[in-house]
């Protein structure tokens, strides 16, 4: 096996230099699965405060459950998608572009932090405001006004 993987190495060599700025090929990016993640996170919340635990039922109950687990899943999946994008898509040039790039990428993500601790309709709002702003940002990047759409 070795002496096979020798031979193929030496008869088709790699280059000597690789590069590559980002893991997937141009394009894929799009801040639209956070935006769909954090209306979720939106939606469970309202739901959650509107329900009324005092009832005592197991039904409530399991449909507390259920809310706080789908808000959080998708908390969680509006981080990362915020985070990958972030890290992956963003260039020196665009922070340049704007400066404050870092910081409402970060706010971003402690929101959907503070959306997993708790169920805040205002924590909630403003993760949607976050996202709009950094949708906006990254369709700037690309020479494009692509409308925002928001739940209703």
């Amino acid at each position: 096996m070795k002496t096979l993987l020798t031979q193929i190495r030496n008869r088709f060599p790699a280059q000597d230099t690789v590069s590559a700025h980002c893991d997937g090929p141009c394009g894929v990016y799009d801040p639209a699965s956070a935006r769909i993640a954090a209306e979720a996170v939106l939606s469970m919340t309202k739901k959650i405060l509107a329900l009324d635990p005092g009832d005592g039922s197991h039904a409530t109950a399991n449909t507390l459950s259920r809310y706080i687990a789908i808000k959080e899943e998708q908390a969680h999946i509006a981080k990362t998608e915020l985070l990958v994008l972030w890290t992956d898509y963003f260039k020196p040039v665009h922070l340049e572009a704007y400066p404050d790039l870092h910081d409402k990428f970060w706010q971003a993500a402690k929101l959907c932090s503070a959306a997993k601790v708790g169920a805040n309709l205002e924590k909630a709002e403003a993760l949607m405001a976050a996202i709009q702003d950094i949708h906006n940002i990254f369709w700037a990047t690309k020479g494009r006004d692509v409308t925002y759409y928001t739940a209703s």
